[in-house]
């Protein structure tokens, strides 16, 4: 089913992961694509390809340093210019700094905040004006199960993931009215590059307290995401989509 079709669609963190299988999903659905990434060049043009064979008719490869307010609006500006308007907008670039709270480097907390959190502000202030145009649109953002429940070490990066939620709701009472919606998509225990370097007695243990007793894929998170960022959920805003397992209920 080619239900993004004549789409366009952003999605950040593109390069790799979550990201990465989003789009392809978005692609085989037919949406155009523009792909933010950081400055993985060849792990971009290899995303690129993917979309490309699942089936998108154009794909642009954005590299801006979403923690950059000025180039978040750029960015916006230039998939518009490219690809010819945005319908749907997926905020799903992150990093994760963690550490204990006694011993967390100022700086550190300043960039997790820009990078999880300020940036989706940032691309989806600038997003709002080409999907009020189209008369509709998206948002599709990437919270975490830690974002939900905490998680010791992380204070950091929950905190900004919360502040996800909270801008997702505020957003979607925002922009209902001008028919764009606004939706988070909320992951636990997922296996990507990231997760893969954690220590086994770690990966263990999230399984443990996940009632599936499995991590989950990049894949079962896209579809989620495609999911919120299509008609089919035309009637759902403002709402945090649990991707964990049974982790946190």
């Amino acid at each position: 089913m080619r239900e993004f079709e004549n789409k366009v669609a952003f999605v950040t963190g593109a390069s790799r992961g979550i990201g990465r299988a989003a789009a392809v999903r978005l692609a085989g659905g037919g949406a155009t694509l523009a792909l933010g990434y950081a400055g993985n060049d060849a792990a971009a043009q290899e995303a690129k390809a993917l979309c490309e064979q699942a089936g998108s008719p154009k794909v642009a490869l954005m590299k801006f340093d979403v923690g950059d307010p000025a180039a978040c609006q750029k960015a916006i500006e230039d998939v518009v210019a490219a690809l010819g308007g945005l319908n749907i907008l997926v905020n799903n670039a992150g990093i994760s700094i963690d550490g204990l709270i006694l011993r967390y480097k100022a700086e550190d907390l300043e960039r997790t905040l820009q990078v999880n959190l300020q940036s989706a502000f940032h691309l989806s202030k600038a997003a709002a004006r080409p999907m009020l145009k189209a008369k509709g649109g998206a948002i599709v953002n990437l919270t975490s199960v830690v974002g939900e429940q905490g998680n010791a070490g992380q204070t950091a990066y929950s905190m900004a993931k919360a502040g996800l939620i909270g801008l997702t709701k505020s957003l979607a009472r925002e922009l209902g009215s001008r028919a764009i919606r606004v939706n988070a998509v909320s992951p636990g225990y997922i296996e990507t590059d990231m997760t893969k370097e954690l220590p086994e007695a770690a990966r263990n243990a999230m399984v443990g307290v996940t009632a599936l007793g499995r991590a989950g894929t990049a894949q079962e998170c896209a579809d989620a995401i495609a999911f919120l960022a299509s008609d089919r959920a035309s009637y759902i805003t403002g709402e945090v989509l649990r991707v964990n397992g049974g982790m946190y209920m």
